[in-house]
């Protein structure tokens, strides 16, 4: 047999095998775009369930970091309100012993003076040395004792008895 119909013979066969081949090579490539389509839906899953993770993170940071914002502002103004009420109670304290103070001028201060050396006398007992203060008021002292009735120190009790009602400086 020659080369033609050699050739002429093997073009079925070749046919075949083309054919075959053909087919086996679009079988791969179905398969191929079909794990191809499989992996992008994976990786596009696997993307978005990135990005709600994130996404969840995210909110879950700033809602701490908002909670923390809101607990210093918190912190902030208490420290704000606390030093306010340290003020009012301050000038209240300024303000009594100054009013305290000015009872020395007062015409009814000497029977007042009469009045705090007799209690200090009678507290410190039997002997007690009573001394008048320049800022008013006296001081009795036994050999065991000392009582003092100054203004200032009286005026600071006055305030210490109020207690509570202090709080109304800064409540109404």
């Amino acid at each position: 047999m020659t080369g033609a119909a050699q050739t002429a013979a093997l073009a079925p066969v070749r046919m075949y095998l083309l054919r075959q081949a053909r087919a086996e090579a679009d079988r791969i490539a179905e398969e191929a775009r079909g794990t191809a389509a499989a992996i992008l839906r994976q990786a596009r899953s696997a993307a978005d369930e990135a990005v709600a993770l994130a996404s969840a993170q995210g909110r879950a940071d700033a809602a701490l970091a908002a909670a923390a914002e809101r607990a210093q502002g918190r912190e902030q103004a208490r420290s704000i309100v606390l030093g306010a009420q340290r003020e009012a109670y301050e000038e209240l304290c300024a303000r009594v012993l100054a009013a305290a103070g000015g009872m020395r001028d007062e015409p009814g201060y000497q029977a007042l003076l009469s009045q705090l050396t007799t209690m200090a006398t009678r507290v410190a007992g039997p002997g007690a040395t009573v001394t008048v203060q320049p800022d008013g008021g006296v001081v009795a002292r036994s050999c065991d004792v000392v009582v003092d009735c100054t203004l200032p120190r009286l005026a600071g009790v006055a305030v210490d008895e109020l207690g509570d009602q202090v709080r109304e400086l800064w409540t109404r």
